[in-house]
């Protein structure tokens, strides 16, 4: 019994580690498209995120300034999404799609020619890492059946970023619903004349939420690559971007639903771990790719199957063009 509880609180740490940088993406995407910005991109930013946020860290041995970095590539990547997609009207998806391929490539090379370590960061000494904080009485309390543990690994024993990410889903409920910018930017996506009517810039309001997007997206990165990892590895993002905006959309774009929408893949993604090197009666080991893939195809058939239907921002995707 007692370790079958370990086991569950363990799982449970690790669900809320794994679900941090899906959150946090989850969020950005979320303020991008209720502006009316479809946002592909969410998987490039935060991979070039991860990539600058580690080399900053490594050479100026801070994770604040690594985390600086991280955001500020992550909020050029939103403006350049923007300038193509709000200034010229272009495809939203063409381009997230292009800003995806040429981040994947473009940290490859640079990881090879500034580290020569084959697209790799060089590893992050503990002082250039956002390392886990201990809450009081943690290890006292942590002899305590099941409360214990809980407190200590679940509730404790996180760094920073993982605590920042669940604070701004609540932080994001409040300014989609409860603030002027709020009401504009949810007004913006399914009106956007009635909003230019009202004399407010549809355009000015548009590039506001994909450089919140930017900012998200950017603390996700870093989260990879100087909190949860000590190091940038090529394609680490692993489409985690793509299954945050998959519980984006069936959260239905509203906070609270798609944060649990993260929690549920990042709940899969710990039982995997958990399954790895299991035996079954007849089959032999279970192979790892499957074991890897299980998560993802798990996350898509549940949220397919018991989510209802998802209606879009009505103005989401539409070229915005002022009438004169």
């Amino acid at each position: 019994m007692e370790d079958l509880i370990n086991i569950a609180i363990s799982t449970l740490a690790g669900t809320v580690r794994v679900s941090t940088p899906l959150i946090l993406c989850a969020m950005a995407g979320l303020f991008s498209e209720r502006s009316g910005i479809i946002d592909i991109s969410l998987e490039g930013k935060m991979l070039a995120a991860a990539f600058v946020a580690a080399g900053v860290a490594y050479v100026t041995g801070s994770a604040w300034v690594g985390l600086g970095g991280g955001i500020l590539i992550a909020v050029g990547l939103s403006l350049l999404h923007g300038f193509a997609c709000i200034t010229h009207n272009g495809n939203h998806v063409v381009s997230g799609v292009a800003i995806n391929i040429l981040v994947s490539g473009l940290t490859v090379v640079l990881g090879v020619v500034w580290f020569h370590q084959g697209g790799q960061t060089p590893t992050l000494p503990q002082e250039a890492r956002f390392l886990p904080i201990h809450f009081p009485l943690a290890e006292t309390l942590s002899e305590i059946p099941v409360i214990g543990p809980f407190y200590a690994k679940v509730i404790s024993g996180h760094n920073l970023l993982v605590y920042l990410a669940f604070a701004l889903v609540a932080v994001t409920s409040w300014v989609v619903y409860k603030t002027r910018f709020g009401l504009r930017l949810r007004a913006v996506g399914e009106n956007p004349n009635a909003v230019d009517t009202a004399g407010i810039s549809v355009t000015f309001l548009r590039y506001r939420a994909v450089m919140i997007c930017g900012i998200l997206t950017g603390i996700a990165g870093t989260y990879l690559s100087v909190a949860q990892n000590a190091s940038f590895v090529r394609e680490m993002s692993a489409g985690q971007g793509y299954i945050a905006l998959a519980a984006m959309i069936f959260g239905k774009w509203r906070p609270v639903p798609a944060m649990l929408a993260c929690l549920m893949f990042g709940f899969l993604d710990a039982v995997s771990i958990r399954l790895q090197g299991v035996v079954l009666p007849g089959i032999g080991e279970v192979p790892v790719q499957f074991i890897q893939a299980l998560p993802y195809i798990l996350t898509v058939v549940l949220l397919a199957g018991f989510i209802g239907k998802a209606i879009a921002p009505k103005a989401i995707g539409v070229p915005y063009v002022k009438e004169r």
